[in-house]
């Protein structure tokens, strides 16, 4: 966690007009809008241009995990009154950990009925949308709210950054020879809470597990050499790379981190962001504005509303270069 005196929590917020939430997805994922907020001016793009926008030798790091039909809805054993429940986290056996919603919170000890964990989720869950999407979970969203390289279940909320690529966009990636490689992290329920306190030095981070293996390392390791840049797609794979950086070395291995990232943060891995556009007064809001800059992510985001791009979890994209120290 960074120490950033100068700015409070004011200096995160901004006005948004209800109608630009996305609501659904594009039509096509590569069709989303891209700004590319690298240079100034900052140029209005379609996201299916992301290759002619990076470097042969780059790489590009995923996060592919997988999101988990994480609601669920039943009824307490007697009373028969109605219990939404959001899973966090699957434990070990057929514990969860998870947060309960209902008219009348259900006692310590009180059973409840839903319809075995992951099997249970997946044959009677529901696609866990945010809480700024004002409807239901559809059909589609079963496909759309889950990039197409997912495998590792265990999210309950997307790394939204790579829900714009398809796999057109991969093949032409790996034609320009940008390289990919995957890391892990399991996003919780937390990335949507919004900081509440003006000190941020006094915001405490929801903790999410992630994992980093041997051969991202060594890719990374590789384009570092070759002088490629190490682009991370989404402030997931940001975060877990950065965490996994701490000590001053990249590190294989998997862990929690609960690391809040705010301007003044030292980046050690990343070079360049693809990521979408985040809630005010949001923990991610505050990890862009570390990474390209304050006053340039408040001017990013003025161009995008006045643009009229589609933000949050099924709106647009923007690349972003990381700023000098």
């Amino acid at each position: 966690m960074s120490d950033s005196p100068r700015y409070t929590l004011a200096d995160f917020d901004f006005a948004l007009p209800a109608e630009l939430i996305a609501q659904h997805p594009a039509a096509e994922r590569s069709a989303s809008r891209l700004l590319d907020g690298r240079a100034e001016p900052p140029v209005d793009r379609v996201f299916r241009e992301l290759p002619s926008l990076l470097d042969a030798g780059d790489l590009l790091v995923f996060n592919d995990t997988r999101v988990i039909k994480a609601r669920l809805f039943g009824a307490k054993a007697g009373s028969g009154g109605k219990v939404e429940a959001l899973v966090e986290r699957v434990l070990s056996g057929n514990e969860v950990l998870a947060q309960l919603r209902a008219s009348k919170p259900p006692r310590a000890g009180s059973r409840i009925r839903f319809a075995e964990a992951f099997a249970l989720l997946e044959r009677h869950g529901h696609v866990p949308l945010p809480p700024y999407i004002a409807r239901a979970d559809a059909a589609e969203d079963e496909r759309r709210y889950q990039t197409v390289f997912a495998a590792k279940p265990g999210a309950v909320a997307a790394p939204t950054a790579a829900l714009h690529f398809d796999e057109a966009l991969l093949d032409a990636l790996d034609a320009r020879g940008v390289r990919r490689a995957n890391l892990t992290l399991h996003v919780g329920a937390g990335t949507f809470q919004p900081v509440r306190v003006e000190d941020l030095s006094r915001h405490r981070m929801h903790s999410e597990w992630f994992e980093i293996g041997a051969a991202a390392v060594a890719a990374i390791r590789r384009t570092r050499e070759a002088g490629g840049k190490v682009v991370a797609v989404g402030t997931t794979s940001l975060r877990a790379l950065e965490s996994a950086a701490l000590s001053g070395t990249l590190e294989a291995g998997a862990r929690e981190t609960d690391l809040f990232v705010t301007p003044g943060f030292r980046f050690r891995v990343v070079d360049a962001l693809v990521t979408n556009f985040h809630l005010p007064k949001s923990s991610l809001l505050m990890l862009v504005s570390a990474f390209a800059g304050h006053e340039r992510i408040r001017a990013l985001y003025r161009h995008a509303i006045d643009a009229r791009y589609r933000f949050f979890s099924y709106g647009d994209a923007m690349l972003l270069a990381r700023a000098p120290p």
